[in-house]
């Protein structure tokens, strides 16, 4: 982090599925798009190669486990139109990036509860070798039915369980990450044949109440051990959660006075479990549109209006707050109870008081997603994300995808020079694993005062 005196460099992350939609809901029709590709190896590898020269922070890539089946009663909505399905694994597709980048790191998207800790800790050990120790962990507790029942459930499980239960296979995963392997358990003796100390691995017997196993990690210490972790919880419970696990956390984008609110409300709850707003970096999503002129920007923003689809918003929202918003017309005020999905979803539905319709909602989603873009030139752009990052006291942002891979070649051409002039962008990668980027040469692993290494002994 930069020394008070010195300017903050903003920290940039790609945003994106693996699908032909993901938050910009639409505009996998726009005919400069190429995100029909989304199952081609080579469609990926130009994108990582893409991000990697325009210097982004990393690609984070979004997941989802069910369809969403709340809007209309079933899924026919999110089928037809590719709201966020079909949508492919992320890890492959991380592994592939990786082998042809030095520097771009990667944060994924996986579900707590779904496998147990043992097999999910072996495959973020797995990305942290094969990418030498560039991922991070978006932890989602999991919030669709659908995702529930195609598990064998009978629905999701109730908001507040569900963080209790992460909280138990966070505690699990932590003991095989940091505890199971001493620092010098390996050895790779060719003289002697060993390959490791079995005096210094450790059998983690994890009694807690939900994930109880008994198991040796299946993987050696990894170059990060931990992935850096990252987290969106924005409910009271939610925000418990994060400010105990999350070295970064996604704030939701309610507008600029909200998300400053709720970097201050994090803040507070950040020391009450001894921690520093030093601790974490803070997030939110954006769409830019940009081009060389305002003009051209503004040509190219009513290009993907005419592609966007600001329902399938609305059907996305529809899982996430567990109201059918079909059931209502245009103008007519919308007054279902939220069901058990995510809380912040339901809280960020009405902006400014005001009574809550279909109209309004879909006036919030001009692009698709619920999302007001910034359009303009290279120097309006840049100016905005500075002045919200300042003014909302965050580190950096997660850019919505809307015309793939162009939206990202155009802010790596026209924004991120902007930023780099006004010292606000880095203009080399700093070496190092992941969380060294996000946090200084030398905390490879995670720092003294987390609770993932509070049983640590390696």
């Amino acid at each position: 982090m930069s020394s008070p005196a010195e300017p903050r460099h903003l920290l940039l992350n790609a945003f994106d599925m693996n699908a032909p939609g993901h938050l910009s809901h639409g505009l996998w029709t726009h005919p400069d798009d190429t995100a029909l590709r989304y199952t081609d190896a080579a469609y990926w590898l130009q994108l990582a190669r893409v991000l990697e020269q325009g210097m982004f922070d990393g690609l984070f890539l979004a997941d989802a486990l069910g369809v969403y089946d709340v809007y209309g009663g079933g899924p026919e909505a999110a089928l037809a139109h590719a709201i966020q399905t079909p949508v492919n694994d992320p890890v492959p597709v991380v592994s592939m990036m990786a082998a042809v980048t030095e520097h771009l790191s990667f944060g994924l998207t996986a579900q707590t509860g779904v496998e147990p800790p043992y097999l999910l800790a072996r495959r973020f050990s797995t990305l942290d070798h094969l990418s030498r120790g560039r991922v991070g962990w978006n932890i989602v507790t999991g919030f669709l039915d659908s995702a529930a029942r195609a598990s064998g459930a009978g629905g999701a499980i109730g908001h507040d369980e569900r963080y209790e239960r992460a909280d138990d296979y966070l505690a699990g995963l932590y003991q095989l990450w940091e505890t199971s392997w001493a620092d010098d358990a390996v050895l790779r003796d060719r003289a002697t044949g060993r390959f490791a100390d079995p005096a210094k691995i450790r059998t983690i017997r994890h009694d807690g109440p939900w994930h109880p196993f008994e198991a040796i990690h299946l993987s050696e210490p990894s170059p990060q051990r931990s992935p850096v972790l990252y987290q969106a919880g924005a409910s009271a419970r939610g925000m418990d959660f994060a400010v105990r696990h999350a070295e970064c956390i996604f704030l939701p984008n309610h507008g600029l006075d909200a998300t400053a609110a709720h970097a201050r409300a994090l803040e507070a709850h950040l020391m009450r479990h001894g921690r520093s707003r030093e601790d974490v970096r803070l997030f939110t999503s954006v769409v830019v549109v940009v081009a060389q002129t305002r003009s051209e920007a503004l040509e190219r923003y009513e290009s993907y209006r005419r592609h966007a689809q600001p329902l399938a918003a609305l059907v996305q929202l529809a899982s996430a707050t567990g109201i059918d918003f079909s059931r209502y017309g245009l103008d007519e005020p919308i007054t279902a109870a939220a069901g058990n999905g995510i809380q912040s979803a339901v809280a960020g539905l009405s902006r400014a008081g005001e009574p809550v319709t279909v109209r309004g909602l879909l006036a919030q989603a001009p692009l698709g997603g619920r999302f007001e873009p910034i359009v303009g030139d290279p120097a309006e752009v840049a100016n905005r994300l500075i002045d919200f990052a300042d003014r909302a006291g965050i580190d950096g942002f997660n850019l919505v995808r809307t015309v793939t891979p162009q939206c990202f070649a155009d802010i790596a051409r026209l924004v991120i020079p902007e930023l780099q002039t006004r010292g606000r962008f880095k203009t080399a990668y700093a070496p190092g694993t992941y969380r060294e980027k996000l946090f200084g040469q030398g905390r490879t692993r995670l720092p003294a005062n987390h609770p993932g290494r509070a049983h640590s002994d390696a």
